[in-house]
């Protein structure tokens, strides 16, 4: 029998109101987060599930799209990264797009029901000549009602205060692994560079998303040390995407050995102990997750994903996988919290005809008794803006 969902939102403030019983820590010790990977594998998850429940709905998800502005060319050696210039991985490179194809793509995620839309860079960092458009295009799809996030590279302190002032509300940047382990990924940027850039994100007043890749070859430690680093940052990043490496035919990595999937589910449930408020992104290699190792993953505290078909250049599951994943496990994602005006909800509306049309499975989950998306058809801009 399902729950009366009053009763669910009672037992969450409840949850809510004890939140204060779990501090953030800033001053990890690294055999402390050693000790916390080697926990039984079940008590590791009721800790970490039972932190969750103190700071967040447990059955709420945050949903984003990510879309690649410009794609490949980079100078970066980054080994895990089929945009380096680099590798031969067959990949075509694409010049920075325009403002109107962002914004369109920016319409289409928020029709499917995305909150927040992602925007990706293949550069070392933006150049003083991309600023104009880069902070437009942030403009631009502000108007849209949505939250927005850049990865653009490195940033300079005034470009990350140029980037707040146009309205951006993340900002992405990875540590990707522990320092020890930095080098035999990485070797034309410093560890250090990525802490500045950081450091220049928080300065402007920007929320931080920056987490790190596993599976790459790296030792328990090194995955305990990249948690140690991102905890122990002044602030915890507000999102903190948790990455499975996604094997590319042509990268160093493409023959490294696959990480055991308990240990990606470990990765997730001691960053939701360390880091309590932050957001966990469950993000690259969901496509080779089935969908019970997804649901230990939201169990372990993972409550934020992408979806679409793509993730800058990896494929990720499709719209539709998620949204039947979501209903067997009865989870929804948030709603967007402002909506603008009736021209909007009639674009949305537009968007949702638009594909409901285009793809049948979609207008099947549409249509069925689920708020993972809202029903814009059917729902006043009032209502919306009060869930």
């Amino acid at each position: 029998m399902e729950a009366n969902s009053s009763d669910n939102d009672t037992r969450f403030s409840t949850k809510q109101s004890s939140s204060q019983s779990t501090a953030s820590r800033h001053d990890w010790k690294l055999h402390e987060v050693t000790s916390l990977f080697e926990m039984p594998f079940n008590d590791l998850l009721f800790k970490a599930q039972t932190i969750h429940r103190q700071f967040h709905d447990p059955n709420h998800v945050q949903v984003s799209t990510l879309l690649s502005i410009k794609t490949g060319a980079c100078p970066e050696d980054c080994k895990y990264c089929p945009q380096s210039a680099r590798y031969d991985t067959g990949l075509e490179t694409e010049k920075l797009l325009e403002i109107e194809n962002v914004v369109e793509s920016a319409k289409r995620a928020k029709a499917a029901g995305s909150t927040r839309f992602c925007m990706g860079a293949a550069w070392r960092n933006p150049k003083d000549k991309d600023m104009p458009y880069v902070t437009k295009m942030v403009e631009e799809i502000k108007k849209l009602g949505l939250e927005t996030c850049m990865t653009l590279g490195m940033l300079s302190n005034h470009q990350a205060h140029a980037l707040k002032q146009a309205g951006l509300d993340y900002y992405n940047h990875n540590l990707d692994t522990s320092p020890e382990f930095y080098g035999e990924i990485i070797t034309t940027r410093q560890y250090q560079d990525r802490l500045d850039t950081l450091e220049n994100v928080r300065d402007a007043g920007m929320n931080v998303c920056s987490g790190g890749i596993v599976g790459m070859g790296e030792s328990a430690q090194d995955r305990a040390a990249l948690l140690q680093q991102l905890a122990n940052l002044p602030e915890h990043p507000q999102s903190v995407p948790i990455n499975m490496l996604v094997k590319v035919k042509g990268t160093p990595l493409d023959s490294v050995d696959d990480l055991d999937e308990f240990e990606f589910v470990r990765t997730i449930a001691v960053a939701r102990i360390m880091m309590p408020e932050s957001y966990v992104r469950l993000s690259a290699g969901r496509e080779s997750m089935n969908e019970q190792m997804q649901a230990l993953c939201f169990m372990a505290g993972a409550n934020s994903i992408f979806y679409g078909c793509k993730l800058l250049t990896t494929s990720n599951p499709e719209t539709h996988e998620d949204v039947q994943l979501f209903k067997k496990l009865g989870i929804n994602r948030e709603q967007t919290k402002s909506l603008s005006d009736e021209s909007l909800e009639q674009r949305i509306i537009d968007e949702l005809e638009q594909k409901t049309g285009q793809d049948a499975s979609y207008n099947t989950a549409q249509t069925s008794n689920s708020d993972l998306f809202i029903d814009a058809t059917k729902t006043s801009i009032k209502e919306i803006s009060a869930r």
